[in-house]
């Protein structure tokens, strides 16, 4: 069996930076906090564009349903430790506090330009590209708990959220001296179909939905009963975890398959395979342990740790318990864990299979072109997250498909 190309086996720490930006409480928008060793060959934040290995970034707006000029987009991110956002021009300019204007509330928007594309220098950093349409966002800046000047991001999960009534989105990246690794993502919510196209080395392209992708997403979560709450409108569909967090989705609903697997394994065994080797596993006085190259246990998760990867599954950068973590996430995730006591699955025919698995990302999955997605933090066990690097990039290409 082929091992799981975890992210989190990677330099980069993918998943930390992820839940740092998206993974905020349910009662304030997310502040911004990437992960420091994704950074560690970001230049200073003072370096010019053009010293620090700018890459031509070209923003696309393919979208049929707003023109340019409502649309919006803003890269915003970490050098170095210090929040920063891009400005128009390619240049990186720390968050300060009196940034915000009379509203309470920045404005970094990057407008388009008139034609075709709009093509414009990015720097070294860590963060997300943002885009709003209709309306700009409102990122507001603050101080963290150190005093330094920080961002509280858009979080469309929460209602009391400034952005809540406005469309957006997101893709993740860091770009530094090592190459450009990103990603689109629906880990904390779908809205806005985007695709990335990075050349370089390769010419690669991740995140394009199939033709009607985006209804058929809303169309799907709707008609599952424990899900379809997640659906706001027709702006976004929630992420379970955080649908959970706000009171929309059960915080039982994978108990009696969690409960099946803890049963099914008290009597036989599980092999996960990871690239650190394989790991033969039993649940034992109610942890299921593991022993291999290591020896890792876990504590039967909830339905929230299944959903948010993380509490009882969480995945330490450890290349042991991490790695044995996102598989038995995905497991969960893919409802695979009774039907294969051979882990990771890596036959996407099988995954989803069952009424009760996670119908969000089965939604997302079969919407897009590639069958590849974000739907869940673990997605990227076995190569199936709309992710994509490149050690010598020469571009990259965000553009907004049809709705």
């Amino acid at each position: 069996m082929t091992p799981p190309t975890a992210r989190h086996q990677r330099t980069l720490g993918r998943r930390k930076v992820l839940f740092a930006l998206g993974g905020a409480a349910i009662a304030a928008p997310a502040l911004a906090a990437l992960a420091p060793h994704a950074l560690a060959d970001t230049k200073s934040m003072e370096t010019s564009a053009l010293e620090a290995g700018a890459l031509p970034l070209t923003l696309v707006n393919n979208s049929g349903s707003f023109d340019n000029a409502n649309v919006h987009v803003y890269i915003v991110g970490n050098v170095d430790g210090k929040q920063v956002r891009v400005t128009p021009d390619g240049t990186i300019a720390p968050i300060a506090l009196s940034d915000n204007g009379a509203d309470g509330f920045t404005d970094y928007a990057i407008s388009l330009n008139s034609g075709a594309e709009t093509t414009i220098s990015l720097p070294y950093l860590s963060g997300r590209i943002y885009v709003s349409l209709g309306a700009k966002l409102k990122f507001k800046a603050v101080a963290d708990g150190n005093g330094n000047p920080a961002l509280q991001y858009p979080a469309g999960w929460v209602t009391s959220d400034p952005n809540y009534e406005v469309l957006h989105d997101c893709a993740e990246f860091t770009h530094n001296a090592s190459g450009m690794f990103c990603n689109t993502t629906m880990v904390d919510m779908f809205s806005v179909p985007l695709s990335i196209r990075l050349t370089g080395a390769q010419d690669q392209t991740t995140g394009t939905l199939r033709d009607g992708g985006r209804s058929s997403v809303f169309d799907a979560i709707r008609k599952v009963e424990a899900f379809a709450p997640l659906i706001v409108s027709d702006t976004r569909v929630i992420a379970p975890g955080h649908g959970l967090d706000a009171g929309l989705f059960a915080a039982d609903y994978f108990a009696p398959y969690i409960d099946e697997v803890w049963s099914t394994y008290t009597g036989k065994d599980l092999t996960v395979t990871t690239n650190a080797g394989a790991f033969t596993g039993r649940v034992r006085a109610g942890r299921f342990a593991f022993t291999g190259p290591a020896s890792v246990s876990f504590a039967k998760p909830s339905t929230r740790d299944v959903l948010f990867c993380d509490g009882n599954l969480a995945a330490p950068n450890d290349g042991t318990t991490g790695p044995v973590a996102a598989v038995l996430g995905a497991g969960f995730n893919r409802s695979t864990l009774l039907s294969n006591p051979s882990q990771p699955t890596t036959d996407a025919s099988g995954f989803y299979a069952t009424d009760l698995t996670n119908h969000y990302a089965k939604a997302i999955h079969a919407a897009t072109a590639d069958g590849k997605a974000y739907g869940f933090a673990f997605d990227d066990v076995a190569d199936f997250a709309s992710y994509v690097q490149d050690t010598a990039p020469t571009g990259i290409r965000l553009t907004l498909t049809p709705f």
